[in-house]
């Protein structure tokens, strides 16, 4: 999530080999314009809060 606010990631499991799926997803996402980048963020807002 940090990447997708443009904040700097940091590793947290220290863990080697290939990034997950959902790293990848976010890396990808990151490179989408920043309307995009917004759209994505607030469909995962709202699935997180539908969860709550």
């Amino acid at each position: 999530m940090d990447e997708l606010l443009g904040e700097q990631a940091t590793k947290t499991n220290g863990k080697r080999g290939p990034s997950s799926k959902l790293q990848q997803q976010i890396e990808r996402v990151n490179l989408l314009p920043r309307s995009k980048q917004k759209f994505v963020i607030e469909m995962i807002d709202t699935v997180i809060q539908q969860q709550a």
